[in-house]
């Protein structure tokens, strides 16, 4: 196995199409987007942790080479599926991108190949949705070729913990498949965690994010708890984390965003749903954190008397602090709502600059408030004066 293709150039697919070809494999990039194929084929990154030279030295040893038609690529021993799974504008599952990106490798698949998905999925779709549309596209017999389920864990931002240093889990349709996906990652990802099943895995992805998603969105209901009474939510959690077991600590915000933790858990609740399963926590998560934004919005109404008319500047419009990612960003309702109610609203982000047609506007005095919604590294606030303020991550 030294020819991978990798099927997506996303947050999860570049770093690990760069990770495979600085082990050594010779890896095909295929995205339909073609702004993403000019900017690597210019050794050009567009993602906060892949660097412009990793990129530039696997194009040199022609260790990587990138496409927007499956159909240029030559023969491959691996496929990795890394589209996104979102949610539909229903917020129900929506498998668009996996469908499309397995049929398409289903047109090149070969016998002996093998199909590793490492998109986030509902348990059973690799063996009841993907499995079937590459045998009916590829015109084999599922003996022919092998397939297996790796759950992306990728972190964009995150300086400690990469592909390369992160547990990874790993399972197969059949034990040839886990063996051979073993195999694969073997070379560039140092702990490997074998999963006895599919749908094992496919859960446990699915257990992550949840667990999260419920935590983070207790937090945030109890940081309105701790606004109530006047005592600020981060002194309780930091001395609620002295306890040396049984506690782990999240933090409040203005809701939750990203590619995972507000879309995975739907997911899950959509397939106990399916099933006849009680999902009641990911529910009433799920609608505490929708909720967020307006919570923001009633304290700004509050803290000002009402805001129609008035100018308010929100800084930070990316999911998290230290990205350029707005995927899911929690600060977008916020922004909408503020505009409900008559606001004349801009936003601020050094690292997003561009966003929903819009331009980030410099940090300065001047405003009526000004809320902070996520707070990138270094952010001078000092430039916004005596503007009156609200802090998304603190209850006072």
């Amino acid at each position: 196995m030294k020819k991978v293709t990798v099927v997506g150039l996303g947050y999860v697919g570049l770093p690990t199409a760069v990770h495979a070809g600085e082990s050594g494999y010779i890896v095909s990039g295929f995205d339909l987007d073609k702004d993403k194929i000019i900017s690597l084929n210019n050794g050009k990154s567009y993602i906060e942790d892949i660097s412009n030279q990793r990129i530039s030295n696997l194009l040199d040893k022609n260790l990587l080479k990138v496409f927007n038609k499956i159909e240029d690529i030559d023969s491959t021993d691996v496929f990795l599926v890394c589209v996104p799974t979102p949610l539909s504008s229903d917020r129900n599952p929506d498998l668009s991108y996996l469908e499309a990106a397995s049929s398409a490798v289903s047109k090149v698949l070969k016998p002996g190949g093998l199909v590793i998905i490492e998109s986030t999925v509902e348990p059973g779709t690799v063996r009841n949705f993907v499995i079937p549309i590459l045998v009916k596209g590829s015109k084999l017999k599922l003996d022919d070729f092998l397939v297996a389920y790796s759950p992306e864990r990728i972190d964009p931002g995150n300086q400690h913990w990469n592909l390369s240093n992160v547990p990874k889990l790993v399972s197969g349709f059949n034990s040839e498949a886990l063996e051979k996906a073993i195999s694969f990652y073997r070379l560039f990802v140092g702990n490997l965690f074998n999963c006895s099943s599919l749908e094992i895995a496919e859960t446990a992805k699915l257990l992550e994010n949840s667990f999260r998603f419920i935590n983070i969105s207790f937090v945030n209901e109890l940081s309105m708890f701790c606004s109530k009474i006047g005592i600020e939510i981060n002194e309780v959690i930091s001395a609620a984390a002295t306890k040396p077991y049984g506690f782990m600590p999240f933090y409040p915000g203005v809701g939750i965003g990203g590619h995972c933790i507000p879309v995975d858990p739907i997911y899950l609740s959509a397939k106990s749903k399916e099933i006849g399963a009680p999902s009641r926590f990911i529910d009433l998560a799920d609608d505490i954190n929708k909720n967020m934004p307006e919570y923001f919005v009633s304290k700004a109404e509050k803290k000002l008397g009402g805001i129609k008319g008035k100018k308010i500047l929100v800084i930070g419009v990316a999911y998290k602090p230290n990205v350029a990612d707005t995927r899911e960003s929690p600060v977008k309702s916020l922004i909408l709502g503020l505009r409900s109610k008559g606001a004349t609203v801009f936003w601020h982000d050094e690292l997003v600059k561009q966003w929903n047609f819009e331009s980030s506007v410099g940090l300065e005095n001047g405003y009526d408030l000004a809320i902070l919604a996520t707070p990138h590294s270094g952010i001078d606030l000092s430039k916004i004066g005596n503007t009156p303020f609200i802090d998304t991550r603190k209850s006072i």
